[in-house]
Formats: C-alpha cells, structure tokens, sequence
C-alpha cells in the first residue's frame, strides 16, 4: 500500500460566507495543489473539503497520513466521535444531530477505502505546508466568482 501524506486547510470569509480549501498532496518527490470555493459555507465545511478533495484525487487504496489545523476534523476520528455518530445515525448524546452529516459520511466512506490518520498541526505557525494549504485557501476565496 502506497503512503501519502495529505496536508489541508479551509478559509471562510464569514462564517457562513465565501469558504475555500486547500490541499497539497505528496507521494515521494510528486506533489499535487489544488484549491476550490464554494458561496455559502462554513470553515468547518471547507476545512473537511479539502480532506476529501484529496482523498478523491487518490487512484488506489492508500495509506494516508492527514495533516490539518482543524481541531473539528482531526478530533472527530483521534477521538472516535465520528463512529459514534455513524452507529447513532449521526445524532449526538443530546440526540440532536451532527451538524455536516454529509461530509462526514463522505469521509467515513473514504477511510474505508484508505488506511487513513489524522496529525494536528498549528495553524498560522511555522509548517511550511500548513501555510501553503492556507494560502490555496485563502486564494480560492478571494478570487471566487458567482
């Protein structure tokens, strides 16, 4: 099985608002960019995005190590939130349900097919790929057009 490291990032002018993402993806010495915007989202939303922006650019089953600065993203599977909500049918504790059920079904699906984890890294700060992540980001939502 191939290892990948996946960084990302997602931006969002107000929140909701404009949102971006971003994801730089390495296989060896390979790397692939890529960024997109949506009009009306969240920074949740785009940050999850760009998870599984790069997790579909991937042909075969991958082992996948994920490097975000999304405390949301990278809690809900290190702490096992998320299987949780699947076996609850995506309904908390408080019986209410999880907001962005479908972007989490869609990552769920997707670390079926990939051996995936998740590394927290600080936002802002001093990873070189965090910042370009960031950037891609931060691009897509400045030059978005309706």
């Amino acid at each position: 099985m191939k290892k990948v490291i996946l960084y990302t990032d997602g931006a969002c002018s107000g929140n909701p608002g404009v949102g971006g993402w971003g994801f730089v993806l390495r296989y060896g010495k390979a790397e692939k960019r890529l960024s997109g915007a949506e009009q009306s989202t969240t920074n949740n939303r785009m940050e999850m995005t760009a998870v599984i922006a790069g997790l579909n650019c991937l042909k075969e089953p991958c082992e996948v190590e994920i490097y975000s600065d999304s405390a949301y993203t990278v809690n809900a599977f290190a702490n096992g939130w998320v299987y949780g909500w699947e076996q609850n049918g995506f309904k908390r504790a408080d019986n209410k349900p999880v907001q962005n059920e479908d972007l989490w079904r869609e990552l769920l699906s997707l670390a079926k097919i990939h051996k995936i984890s998740f590394k927290k890294v600080k936002g802002h700060a001093d990873d070189e790929y965090n910042n370009i992540c960031d950037k891609l980001a931060t691009d897509a939502v400045k030059n978005f057009k309706i």
